[in-house]
Parts: structure tokens; sequence; C-alpha cells
């Protein structure tokens, strides 16, 4: 089985990379700019063409939250216009492609856990751009899996936890947000549950449970407790540690509105696909430990 990942540097190509050298019959090629820019469309479909694959990640993406509000039309080229070209390409191969979304469609006004048919309302740019990529996806491949995650980290790329850890090498004290809610997720879980769902679509040519799904850790948290939790490991380590205090988003403001909720609920991928991200805890554990050493 070959799978190609759009990016060659984001978290969740850098994690199937990975992952993919570990599992035997397992091929993974990531394609990034210049050989494929998703801001220059007619970059897409030569490059894809050219991997041959069996199935498409389409894992690429504008995920500058706050810059998006400054460069919308970048945001939606490459994360609305460039994600449909992806499975647009895919499609005149006749391969599924798997698209990762975001918890950013919602609005974070739900009570609880946000489910696949809650209705929609991004807040800024980045979740307007990233749903109308959902919707282009869509549009052009009817073989598509949209899986939407949250608060992605891992032990690669720029992310949360990469953050905490640089501050707290600086710093006694780090000031993180206490009222926003959600699910952190590990790229290495992404990626594990990539390969577990690729490996049933390869084997399956009447696959029918295509649509969209919701994948993110088990388990919720907020930022400051994510935070709490990603340092006492590193000093459980011997990496670096600091105090966390608690501040509200009104103290922390920023150009883009960020949803207080971002609780998504992964049930139904569970039950379509019989996998399960570990607790956040212990996946945060577990790229702490690999950024530690």
């Amino acid at each position: 089985m070959r799978l190609l990942v759009t990016g060659r540097d984001g978290q969740v190509a850098a994690s199937l990379l990975a992952a993919g050298q570990a599992r035997a019959g397992v091929e993974v090629v990531a394609i990034g700019r210049p050989e494929l820019d998703l801001a220059r469309p007619d970059t897409i479909i030569d490059a894809i063409a050219g991997a041959k694959p069996d199935i498409v990640v389409s894992a690429a993406a504008y995920t500058a939250v706050d810059q998006a509000e400054d460069e919308p039309d970048l945001a939606f080229a490459v994360n609305a216009t460039g994600a449909g070209k992806v499975a647009e390409a895919a499609a005149r191969l006749g391969v599924p492609v798997i698209h990762l979304s975001t918890d950013y469609v919602f609005d974070g006004t739900k009570a609880d856990a946000y489910v696949e048919t809650d209705p929609t309302a991004p807040l800024g740019v980045y979740g307007a751009s990233k749903l109308a990529g959902e919707q282009a996806v869509a549009s052009a491949n009817p073989r598509h899996l949209i899986l939407r995650t949250a608060w992605v980290y891992s032990p690669f790329g720029k992310n949360f936890a990469k953050t905490m850890l640089r501050l707290a090498a600086d710093r006694d004290e780090i000031s993180v947000v206490s009222d926003q809610w959600g699910n952190p997720t590990s790229a290495l879980d992404i990626a594990d549950a990539i390969l577990h769902t690729a490996a049933l679509l390869h084997g399956d040519k009447d696959f029918a449970a295509f649509g969209t799904y919701h994948l993110a850790g088990t388990g919720e948290t907020n930022w400051s407790g994510f935070a709490r939790h990603i340092l006492d490991t590193s000093r459980g380590f011997g990496g670096p540690w600091a105090r966390v205090r608690d501040i509200t988003t009104m103290d922390y403001p920023t150009k883009a509105r960020r949803p207080v909720n971002s609780r998504l609920s992964s049930a139904k991928f569970a039950s379509a696909f019989a996998w399960t991200a570990p607790d956040w805890r212990k996946s945060t554990e577990k790229a702490a430990a690999r950024l530690v050493s």
C-alpha cells in the first residue's frame, strides 16, 4: 500500500513518515513545496499523479490562525481551492482521499462535545477556509474521508507542547488560558489512525463508510491543564518545568477568535473503524518524553 501525504514538514506528514517505516508492506511518500504547492493549483495534479499512490492523505494546510485574518485570500487558496484540487487529483487516479480538517469549523457555543451532524459556524478566516476545504473535497471526490481533529501536537514542527517546553526553559511562570476546552491530539496517534483506516480502505474496494468523522484524543482539558501535564511530564524526565498561571481569554487577546468549546466526540469514528485514540495524558507523556530526550 502506497500512501502519498501532502506537505513535507507538517506534524501529521512527519508522523506518517515515521510510522510508515515501522509497518511492513506500507510505503509513505511525502510531497511538498515546490513540487506540490497548494497555492499553485497547476502543480497539484502532476505531482500526485507522478507518485502513483493507492491513497492520498491531504494533510498540508495554512494553519496560521491569527495571520489568516490578514491573509484571507491565501488561506482560502490553500485550505479550500488547494484541498479541492488534491481531492480532484485523487479522483482522477480512482483512489480515495483522506483529508484533515479542524475543530475550528465550530463556534464553540455548544455545551458538550460536538458531533459530526452539528451545525458549523466558524469564528474566523482559518475555520471558514477549512470548512470551505471540506466542501471542496467532498464535491471533488466521492471517495473521501474528512477527519476533523483538534489541538494537534507532536515531536515535530511547531506546536503548543514544544512552545511550553521552550518557554519553561527561560521562565519560572507561564500564563496560559484556562477557559477554552478541547481534546489534545497527538499527531502520532493521528498517523496510527490514518494507517489503520487506510488499510481498511485499501483492502475493501466496496468500502462504503466514506464521509466526515471526528478524530481527536480521548478525554478533555483546558489549555492550562494541558500545559501543566506537559511540564510535569517534562520535569519527570529531567526536562524544563515552570509554574502555570491560569488566565482568561480576555487576558490574552488574539486577532482571531477561538471557540471556547472545541471538544469533539470521536464515537462515530470508533464505531466505523474500531479505533480509539489513547487518553490524551498518555499520548502527551509519550510525545513529551521524546521531546525532552
